[in-house]
């Protein structure tokens, strides 16, 4: 996939528009894929689809997965099924933010093949990046703990509410 319109123009990588009347929901695309971001509405409300903590937390579950699988078939290992599971939690009281990353792998794997894998994690593009300003914390079963509340950091923030005239 390019990152350029047909004219040879950049493009974003993602995109999120939406209306202010009706249900809030606004609508993202990123590549061919369309999806709705929810989260709350402004009234009161919620509006359905993947809030932004659950979208950063899938594109560290899927880098993670992406790069295991190539390394899988680079060396050509016995991986028959991957499983990534991420949370996010937000620091507190200056702290570090932090995502806890659980990794299941399938297959014939011998211990030191399972090793290379899980090391292999570590290299995930979007891990790098995000592990710059947040810790990951990465474990070897598909159970993490209870993630950040979006609606909840949202309604912590010094947005004041200006009644109209």
């Amino acid at each position: 996939m390019t990152n350029s319109s047909d004219d040879g123009a950049p493009r974003p990588q993602a995109v999120v528009a939406g209306d202010l009347d009706g249900s809030g929901t606004l609508n993202g695309r990123a590549g061919a894929s369309e999806f709705s971001i929810g989260g709350p509405d402004g009234w009161g409300g919620t509006a359905a689809g993947a809030n932004p903590y659950e979208l950063l937390s899938a594109s560290l579950a899927a880098c993670t997965a992406m790069t295991i699988r190539l390394q899988a078939r680079r060396r050509k290992l016995p991986l028959s099924h991957i499983e990534v599971a991420v949370s996010y939690h937000r620091g507190r009281n200056g702290g570090r933010d932090s995502f806890e990353r659980s990794i299941r792998l399938e297959g014939n794997l011998g211990d030191e093949q399972r090793a290379q894998l899980m090391q292999a994690a570590n290299m995930c593009p979007v891990g790098r990046s995000l592990g710059l300003s947040a810790d990951i914390h990465t474990n070897d079963n598909v159970s993490v703990g209870r993630a950040a509340s979006y609606d909840g950091d949202l309604s912590e923030l010094p947005i004041p509410n200006i009644d109209p005239d």
